[in-house]
């Protein structure tokens, strides 16, 4: 069977679930990535019954939910809080904004989420981690002896009780490596997992467009952590071929600008080489969804969906069960 062609819903949570529903299968999706804003999928409400009737109204378009996805919540377990959360975090997370308060309503929201999808029947919880180092990324001034050591004990110290009761549960947390989080490249993603031992139910949510523009190898990811691949985006991503005024750390300008050397595009019109992936895929026999999160500003974003949606199904192939030059052995 192909993979099921899911959307991340976290772009369009300015519109009610069930009209995104309608679209969404009107776009050629076979389901959702349910993001934890909006009225998508609210935690705090996540009792059983609330949770059927998520599944009933999923039933009424004909679609499924694969994921569930704490990006914004999860920022806040373990980085350097200040004003900026306030606008990304519910309001009883973010309450007086006192940093250690923040992060521990955090991470007791993220072990809620666990509970709330399995009681969802969704194996995958996605989302981010945050980072207590992350503004040490560039090392100047010279970082200290022991300090990104620390950073990486600080998220085992804050995520280890997290992924015990996920694995409790059943539920893998799927982190997306990316700029900002604990893990943002192949060598973090790596050092993270070192950080809290391999944990059985910590891996990740794999999105190429994070790591093209880095210089990251991307399809190199995949073959990594083959076992880590929990569930995985698909995204992409331009960058220059020639010098711009905006480099790769973005030089404080607004995304879609034209002085900007990488920005997302919809999938299929930037640089990822997404026959590569699938083959890869292919390779660690990943036969979970490829969830579609849509970003360009240059595009309508229905346009783009649609298109997205029937670029990836088009692109999609199952592995071969056979070895091909084996059939010339007549023996």
């Amino acid at each position: 069977m192909p993979r099921p062609v899911t959307l991340f819903t976290g772009q369009w949570a300015d519109l009610p679930l069930e009209t995104l529903l309608a679209k969404a299968k009107a776009f050629g999706y076979d389901g959702v990535e349910l993001a934890c804003w909006g009225d998508h999928f609210e935690v705090a409400k996540a009792d059983q019954a609330y949770c059927d009737a998520k599944k009933a109204l999923l039933a009424k378009y004909g679609l499924k939910c694969f994921a569930i996805s704490t990006h914004l919540v999860g920022q806040a377990v373990c980085d350097r809080i200040d004003a900026r959360h306030q606008q990304i975090l519910p309001p009883a997370i973010y309450g007086d904004g006192e940093p250690e308060g923040v992060r521990q309503r955090a991470a007791a929201e993220v072990i809620a989420t666990a509970h709330a999808a399995k009681r969802m029947g969704v194996p995958v919880v996605n989302g981010f981690t945050g980072s207590s180092i992350w503004h040490l990324v560039y090392s100047f001034p010279p970082n200290l002896p022991g300090q990104i050591d620390a950073g990486y004990q600080d998220f085992a110290t804050r995520w280890t009780p997290i992924f015990n009761e996920f694995q409790k549960l059943g539920i893998k947390f799927a982190l997306e490596v990316h700029p900002g989080e604990i893990a943002f490249d192949i060598a973090s993603a790596e050092r993270a997992l070192k950080a809290v031992n391999h944990h059985p139910a910590f891996g990740f949510n794999y999105d190429p467009s994070h790591f093209g523009y880095q210089g990251v190898d991307y399809v190199g990811f995949i073959r990594k952590f083959h076992d880590r691949i929990f569930h995985v985006h698909m995204k992409d991503v331009a960058w220059s071929a020639t010098p711009t005024e905006a480099g790769v750390f973005g030089g404080h300008v607004d995304f879609h600008q034209p002085n900007r050397f990488w920005d997302f595009k919809s999938v299929g019109r930037g640089n990822i080489n997404f026959e590569k992936i699938i083959r890869a895929l292919n390779d660690i026999k990943y036969m979970g969804p490829l969830s579609v999160e849509w970003e360009d500003g240059g595009m309508d974003r229905e346009f783009g969906a649609t298109e997205s949606c029937a670029f990836v199904k088009k692109l999609d192939f199952p592995p071969s069960n056979i070895v091909f030059d084996a059939q010339f052995d007549r023996k």
